[in-house]
């Protein structure tokens, strides 16, 4: 045995500590939030409150990004300090000004928590980013942590809601968040289309939870009978009978963009494309591409998406009743 050895044998004994500490810590969540929907309210900053930027009326940018505790990709943000963590999300933020998405849906994004420095990574982000809207929504929550989804947008919402699947022992919950803009403007010459833009994230550990959170997000969407961008880590790619991004596009009549491409990999060593951007067929994809920027374990996905035009209208057609059900 060679000191490479020792090295790996030591990496696997604390990853296993930690895997068995957070398990620990998940079995005692605080019932906290009663799973199902609820309205929530976005955050304004006051540079929101005198500058007003109105929902782009041809494309809108998007990006997903699972930001994993602020931890980039160390082996957990628990042995990290406070000034490390914030360095790796000033890392995030240098990102997304350089992209410069309207709108960024976030995963794994921590209120203050004891394992991740103890401060809003999300409202943190919004500052570092100049994004005046954002809205965070807590899926799991105990003494050592705080951590849902996220929303980030240079647009003002008209609704939010937030969902919080039913309970998955022993991993925590997951859930996701949905904020409903005004796309558009007679400007454009159509009236304004409403969209859902969905930042949700899925369990990690097991096929059949994932498909019982994905059935809970379908009939919501079924329901709210809007055109729809979906962001966010679902934890399953493409293959397979099992796979909820097939169950979620035909359930839905939602779309992605080259969904058997080898080359769109986004976790780790871009090995899996467990991150997903997905659109309602009445949306157009004009750009998508995975970034090559290691702030997380997981990489960015953006996307431009535009309207497409009905023929007989100029607005876009909105017809969600064909859904599956």
């Amino acid at each position: 045995m060679n000191m490479m050895d020792n090295v790996n044998i030591r990496l696997a004994g604390a990853r296993g500590l930690v895997c068995t500490f957070i398990l620990v810590a998940c079995s005692v969540t605080e019932a906290t939030e009663t799973p199902g929907t609820h309205s929530i309210a976005p955050t304004r900053s006051a540079a929101e409150l005198t500058e007003k930027k109105d929902v782009p009326c041809t494309t809108l940018k998007v990006l997903t990004l699972n930001i994993a505790h602020g931890r980039k990709d160390a082996v957990n943000q628990i042995f990290l300090s406070k000034a490390a963590i914030r360095r790796n999300l000033e890392e995030v933020a240098v990102l997304l000004k350089r992209v410069g998405a309207d709108i960024v849906a976030l995963q794994e994004a921590d209120g203050p928590s004891g394992w991740s420095g103890k401060f809003d990574h999300v409202a943190l982000l919004a500052e570092l980013a100049d994004y005046p809207w954002y809205s965070r929504s807590t899926h799991a929550r105990s003494p050592l942590f705080d951590y849902g989804t996220a929303l980030l947008s240079r647009c003002e919402f008209v609704q939010m809601l937030t969902h919080r699947f039913s309970p998955s022992p022993p991993t925590p919950g997951k859930g996701f968040v949905l904020g409903q803009i005004a796309w558009g403007s007679a400007q454009a010459g159509r009236s304004p289309a409403v969209v859902d833009i969905v930042s949700v994230h899925l369990d990690f550990s097991r096929k059949h939870v994932r498909r019982r959170q994905v059935s809970e997000l379908i009939q919501i969407l079924i329901n709210r009978n809007n055109p729809v961008v979906l962001l966010g880590d679902l934890n399953s790619d493409w293959s397979g009978e099992s796979s909820v991004v097939r169950e979620l596009i035909e359930a839905c009549r939602l779309r992605a963009h080259r969904p058997t491409a080898n080359e769109l990999g986004t976790y780790r060593r871009n090995e899996r494309r467990l991150d997903w951007i997905l659109i309602s067929e009445e949306l157009e994809f004009g750009s998508y591409a995975v970034l090559p920027d290691v702030v997380s374990d997981h990489r960015a996905v953006v996307a431009e998406v535009f309207l497409q035009a009905d023929e007989n209208s100029e607005t876009i057609a909105v017809d969600r009743a064909a859904c599956a059900r």
